[in-house]
């Protein structure tokens, strides 16, 4: 698997921000997943071959990077005393994943893609 790195935006409406993106600049929504809660936890959408995750505040943006080895990227990290800000888990949704704040407050997502698993399975709707 090719690594790959998406900017994860973080709004205080993620519905909001969708509908503006899409009319403002002419991204297109792929897929919205809704939470208990009844807001948008995770979106995301294109603009041509380019991508973006969305979801909810904790920071105004994160990185969400897709590497081979998720398992020995947090072992790495881990024993260089990163900040880890979530514990290496299974996602529901098919990704392996910890996250981990730098210094300056970034908010860094590594993740491997365990299994392909359909949006819909984990209650996420594709557009």
């Amino acid at each position: 698997m090719a690594q790959m790195i998406y900017p994860y935006l973080l709004y205080h409406s993620c519905e909001d921000a969708l509908e503006w993106l899409s009319r403002a600049f002419g991204f297109e929504e792929d897929l919205r997943y809704t939470g208990e809660a009844g807001h948008v936890n995770h979106a995301e959408m294109h603009l041509g071959d380019a991508h973006i995750f969305m979801g909810n505040p904790g920071a105004t943006v994160g990185l969400y990077v897709y590497v081979d080895d998720v398992d020995a990227h947090y072992e790495r990290a881990k024993a260089a005393g990163a900040s880890l800000r979530e514990e290496l888990t299974d996602q529901e949704y098919g990704d392996r994943r910890y996250t981990a704040m730098d210094p300056e407050g970034h908010l860094w997502y590594f993740a491997t893609q365990m299994k392909q698993v359909e949006p819909e399975e984990w209650g996420a709707t594709v557009a």
